[in-house]
């Protein structure tokens, strides 16, 4: 007779929802369509529970997503979910000969964050109890937006922290916006609020260098005296090794790690010394218990570990549950407006004063029902396009404003 906690099906789920709000400039670029795509996985357990679990790859690779779900289902039917290290095994089988970096870790990711889904439920309790216990009560938030082109586009972003008691605002300004960052820094400091600068350097090739961020820094110093919180993604994916000397060139803190796709490539870079503030993602990097092996690595060395978490409500709460077992203390909080971030939470999270807490109902928090399924069904121009345009003038354009 099979376990209670035996793998019964598993099946990958695209949903296209409505994202941003106008005058958003990632909109405009990568998401024409004003909708964006979230890849999840439903884990059903032979006792009937489910689980959901998100992987990353599915905003810009749908299909491939749907393909890598597929093949790894084929290999944990029947399987017992609640041995979470042995199934992980199996799905790094079939992938890592070729796919041990990339877009298979995103499905592995998926699926592991779906059976820690599944069996918490199982079990009745919170999904972070199979990941060791909560260590720390709250976890402070960044707000995780700013990549807005108006002036009041912006500012109704800085009241929104100001609602939500959330001192830190983490904005997208590239080398050539001086302006904008130095005008959001001088605004969100009337609110009591500080400053951090994603200069958006992931997807770019070829991406800016160590003097192109020096140059920034001066021209953004020469329009404010506001301290930046810390710098993210500065340089691109080709040239990770410059992080060290760069972080020995400037006094402001350096944020990276998203993209990074295997907890031994995270783990390394922190070791190396090329982060202040290193940031996995649990749907990126191979699941929650990757997460984790970050979360110690980033105690060992003397850096801190801060959730990247720019998915749905399940990815959300995946970052987030890792991040109360690994003893975060502060953690993204993605604030352009997105359907799924919201309507596939069980209950709505808990924000006060700035800070998150966790409630303890099983499982991550999450719950997909037929209705959202037909409510947000997939779409096929809900494809993030890596490959923008030119971008039109935003409000900051001209250094005089």
């Amino acid at each position: 007779m099979a376990a209670p906690t035996t793998i019964a099906a598993i099946r990958p789920v695209l949903l296209s929802a409505p994202y941003g709000a106008p005058d958003n400039l990632e909109v405009e670029l990568h998401l024409p369509g004003g909708y964006r795509t979230t890849g999840l996985v439903e884990v059903t357990l032979e006792d009937g529970t489910t689980g959901l679990g998100e992987g990353y790859i599915a905003v810009f690779a749908p299909g491939v997503f749907t393909a890598l779900i597929e093949l790894l289902a084929s290999s944990l039917i029947g399987q017992d979910a609640s041995d979470l290290g042995a199934r992980v095994r199996d799905m790094r089988r079939l992938t890592e000969y070729w796919s041990l970096q990339g877009g298979a870790r995103h499905a592995i990711s998926a699926v592991e964050i779906a059976l820690i889904d599944a069996v918490a439920k199982s079990r009745g309790v919170p999904a972070y109890r199979l990941l060791g216990g909560r260590t720390v009560e709250r976890i402070a938030l960044y707000g995780s937006g700013g990549d807005s082109l108006t002036k009041a586009a912006m500012q109704a972003e800085i009241g929104l922290l100001t609602e939500r008691g959330i001192g830190l605002f983490k904005i997208r300004a590239r080398r050539h916006e001086a302006a904008k960052a130095a005008w959001v820094m001088e605004e969100a400091a009337k609110s009591g609020i500080g400053v951090a600068i994603d200069m958006t350097q992931n997807l770019a090739e070829p991406a800016q260098t160590v003097g192109d961020i020096i140059a920034f820094l001066q021209d953004l110093a020469g329009r404010t005296s506001r301290p930046l919180a810390f710098l993210e993604e500065a340089l691109g994916p080709a040239d990770t090794g410059s992080y060290r000397f760069l972080r020995g060139q400037i006094p402001t803190r350096i944020a990276g790690g998203e993209t990074v796709t295997t907890p031994g490539e995270l783990c390394r870079r922190i070791a190396d010394g090329l982060y202040d503030l290193a940031q996995p993602d649990a749907t990126v990097i191979g699941g929650m218990l990757a997460t984790l092996e970050v979360f110690a690595a980033a105690r060992h060395w003397g850096c801190q570990a801060v959730v990247h978490a720019w998915g749905s409500a399940v990815g959300m709460l995946a970052n987030y549950h890792a991040a109360f077992a690994g003893g975060g203390s502060l953690a993204e909080w993605p604030m352009p407006p997105y359907a799924l971030r919201d309507d596939l939470l069980a209950e709505p999270l808990g924000i006060a004063d700035g800070h998150l807490t966790l409630s303890d109902a099983p499982g991550l928090g999450v719950r997909l029902t037929r209705d959202i399924e037909a409510r947000y069904a997939f779409r096929a121009d809900a494809v993030y396009n890596c490959a923008p345009g030119v971008p039109r003038a935003s409000e900051w354009s001209d250094p005089g404003l």
